[in-house]
């Protein structure tokens, strides 16, 4: 089962190319629809005006530097989150994802069939990647969302922010049990087939509408965040409050100071523990 290529197994059954027209179909709507959604949420238009705005502003900063601890911090390490377990939760879902995808990739264009048998290591590799995805991904689902561990919300409730999680989830579980059950020869293969290919048209036709369009812009809003933080114009103060270390405290006081111990909800405030 961990050597045999799920996608040339099926070459059979399908039209020629099939495979390939349906991934390449799948990139292009990721495109589309990361495009559209910046365009709705003018999120490419407010990180550039932010840029322009700070630029020749505040103190003089290394670039360079900034760009390189932007990728390994907060693209490669997922820096923003400061729970632990959020974090790892996120980093086994993010990487079991990208080498599930490179592998499937790998194997619909470079092993389309029986005929060009696959490289054991690059099927295992895809089963790696899978199990890493649904780890990370089942965890933060059922044991770290917000409105589960700290807001004692069922982790049934579905909302439309879910779509990305659940369709990912849904798609690489498919994925999984269809090539288990193909691998056993089992009946049922084929239908699990099917399912899997919805739930993943659901995944990547739906970047619109989820999250999954984040990913994109994200590590260029951490990098302008960087610039800013280091060159002192990221805070929304007068010149004078931001340049001095004791006035911005004193301002952060008087925030804190009239904000109600119940956010005005008559509740007591709990130390925030997930993020």
């Amino acid at each position: 089962m961990f050597t045999i290529n799920p996608f040339a197994a099926v070459a059979s059954a399908l039209p020629a190319n099939a495979m390939q027209v349906f991934v390449i179909v799948m990139a292009l709507a990721v495109l589309v629809g990361t495009l559209l959604d910046m365009i709705h949420k003018g999120s490419a238009t407010y990180f550039f005006a932010n840029w322009r705005k700070s630029r020749g502003k505040g103190a003089p900063v290394d670039v360079a530097s900034i760009a390189v601890k932007t990728v390994v911090v907060d693209v490669l390490a997922s820096g923003e989150f400061c729970n632990p377990r959020r974090r790892i939760a996120h980093l086994l879902t993010m990487y079991g994802f990208i080498v599930y995808l490179v592998t499937t990739a790998i194997m619909v264009f470079g092993y389309p069939s029986a005929a060009t048998p696959t490289p054991a290591l690059v099927v295992q590799l895809w089963w790696l990647g899978a199990a890493l995805a649904l780890v990370g991904g089942y965890w933060f689902w059922f044991f770290i969302r917000v409105d589960v561990a700290a807001e004692g919300s069922s982790p049934w409730r579905l909302m439309r922010a879910d779509l990305f999680v659940l369709s990912l989830l849904a798609s690489v579980t498919l994925g999984v049990v269809w090539a288990w059950l193909q691998a056993s020869g089992s009946a049922a293969a084929g239908i699990l087939f099917g399912l899997y290919i919805v739930a993943t048209a659901v995944l990547f036709v739906g970047v619109y509408w989820s999250k999954f369009a984040h990913m994109f812009f994200k590590p260029a809003a951490a990098f302008e965040k960087r610039v800013s933080k280091a060159n002192g114009t990221h805070a929304n103060l007068p010149l004078q409050t931001r340049d001095d270390p004791a006035q911005r405290a004193r301002h952060s006081m008087e925030l804190l100071r009239d904000a109600p111990m119940d956010m005005g909800l008559g509740i007591k405030r709990e130390a925030p523990r997930h993020y």
